[in-house]
């Protein structure tokens, strides 16, 4: 059997559907078995850096190893972003690049490059293949590794004849399961008697908890504590839950802040989080200073890094949070019936036509159920600080490894992992002009996704960023305007541009959703208003003084 047919058969075999990137000669053979399997629909993207968002969300969504390639070369150094994304946010993704002949290396072949030590820094696992025997057996290595332990990207580069040399008759192995990683009983027991003899605490939730959040709630209710979520883990907890405190650390609410700030609370509890710069509101020395900490981790990396941990819990969350609940029973704690805590309220003046209004009535007009991906820009510190969380897991958000643009791959994926949940991503102008033209795949696949671009024809982010800490702006972090419903519109995608609060309407929102394909509601406004960005800007004023 040809290699690289008998890796399309292992990977049939295994549950594969989708594969995400961009055909080219170094990948032909690949994609020419992909003719003969109507089980694998090769997703063709407009650029590799998309088809590896699309991917992750993909894998996220869908709790299954996904798979991306790209050509030899620069088809191969535009996945690499999306593979360092895959590491932080530990999503198991099979990334395939040609190569060039195993006979031409070292000979300056068109597109040559050598893939595999560059894959490595941000990858669990990355060879390049010279045997023809030896493809399936390293796809299959390369995915035990991609889905055991912590969870994470592997890459394999196929040189040309590799791809088309016989496999020989190798027999097409099944998949092995991804082992539980079991908590140590002794050390759970340890962690409740601490909790119960401490009294008061916080939980902070970062995005590790998405499997496991009635569980989390459970326990939150059990102890009666407060939930505090990094940015990452916005859209876990329902707002209306009465013990949500709100977000710390990038675009936070003050109620939360003020809780680890000068809060009393002895405990701090954190599950599924690895406490980065955007979780912890720059390393805020505040979060676990006097505090009895806990940390519920299934990556070990995770424990003591830059906060002192008096117990670290290593194992599968859910398992964690299970075996702790019922270690609290024991000393008679059940769930309570929680009171309201003080919240911010925000004061939903909804005439002016700014960002923050424009996000309220979205929500409003969009099914509960709908997931919101959500790219990077201004409007993420508006979504992060003020929209609500009306149904658990409803919110995709990278404040970890987000590239401008990668929200419009990710509703893409995310729509193909879960069909019935309505997709809409939320994005700017300026990551539309990078990766705009992955509407065209959605339209091409009939993916129903509805893209909001917020234009401001300039890069808001930066341009807000830029004024706070400088006091003045570059003028070329602004644009001449472009019209990007007629952009869509020229493609034959439904589109509606809207110039102020009137213009967004219950039947505009109809209008371009529950089709059989994408379509772009555009958002014309300048917003001068600040972003919500907490102590982002403050930090970066911190250096060069």
């Amino acid at each position: 059997m040809k290699a690289v047919r008998s890796v399309l058969e292992y990977l049939k075999g295994i549950g594969v559907t989708h594969v995400f990137g961009i055909p080219a000669g170094s990948v032909n053979a690949f994609f020419n078995e992909l003719y003969d399997m109507p089980e694998i629909t090769p997703i063709v993207t407009k650029h590799e850096g998309a088809a590896s968002y699309m991917a992750a969300s993909y894998a996220k969504y869908s709790k299954q190893m996904s798979v991306c390639i790209g050509s030899s070369g620069p088809g191969g150094t535009n996945l690499v972003t999306g593979a360092a994304n895959a590491m932080r946010e530990h999503l198991p993704i099979l990334f395939f690049t040609g190569a060039v002949p195993v006979n031409t290396m070292g000979l300056n072949a068109s597109q040559e490059l050598d893939a595999d030590p560059i894959f490595k820094s941000v990858t669990k696992y990355s060879v390049t293949v010279t045997d023809s025997k030896d493809l399936l057996k390293e796809v299959v290595k390369a995915t035990e590794i991609a889905m055991s332990g912590v969870p994470g990207p592997v890459h394999i580069a196929m040189p040309i004849d590799v791809q088309h040399g016989d496999g020989g008759q190798a027999e097409i192995p099944s998949f092995i399961n991804k082992e539980e990683i079991i908590p140590n009983l002794t050390i759970i027991k340890e962690v409740a008697k601490n909790l119960v003899e401490k009294e008061s605490g916080y939980i902070l939730v970062g995005q590790g908890v998405r499997n496991s959040v009635e569980q989390l709630i459970e326990l939150a209710e059990i102890l009666d504590w407060p939930i505090i979520t990094t940015p990452q883990a916005k859209g876990l907890i329902p707002t209306e839950h009465p013990l949500l405190a709100g977000v710390f650390g990038f675009a936070a609410h003050e109620n939360a802040s003020n809780l680890i700030s000068t809060g009393d609370a002895k405990s701090l509890l954190i599950v599924g989080s690895s406490l980065g710069e955007t979780a912890t509101s720059n390393y805020n020395e505040h979060l676990t200073k006097g505090r009895f900490t806990v940390q519920m981790d299934f990556d070990s990396t995770v424990f003591n890094r830059k906060y002192p941990i008096d117990i670290p819990v290593l194992g599968d969350i859910q398992l964690s949070l299970s075996y702790l609940i019922e270690e609290l029973r024991t000393y008679e704690f059940s769930r309570k019936m929680t009171t309201q805590k003080k919240k911010e309220v925000d004061i939903r003046n909804t005439e002016e036509y700014n960002t923050k209004n424009v996000l309220f009535k979205l929500q409003e007009y969009l099914p509960t159920s709908t997931r919101f991906s959500v790219d990077i820009g201004e409007f993420m510190a508006y979504v992060i600080h003020h929209m609500d969380v009306l149904e658990s897991n409803t919110f995709d958000i990278n404040v970890h490894f987000g590239a401008m643009g990668s929200g419009i791959g990710s509703a893409i994926g995310s729509k193909l992992a879960e069909p019935d949940r309505p997709s809409v991503a939320i994005t700017g102008d300026g990551c539309f002009f990078m990766h705009g033209m992955e509407i065209l795949t959605a339209k091409e696949y009939n993916i129903p996704v509805l893209f909001i671009v917020m234009n401001n024809a300039r890069l808001g982010m930066v341009y807000h960023g830029h004024s706070l800490q400088y006091k003045r702006t570059h003028p070329s972090f602004e644009q001449e305007p472009i019209n990007i419903a007629a952009m869509a519109a020229a493609m034959n995608i439904p589109s509606f541009r809207m110039n102020n609060m009137e213009d967004l309407t219950q039947e505009v929102i109809n209008n371009l959703t529950n089709l059989h394909g994408p379509a772009v509601l555009e958002v014309a406004l300048i917003d001068n208003n600040v972003p919500p960005m907490g102590d982002r800007v403050k930090f970066l004023s911190s250096f060069g003084k």
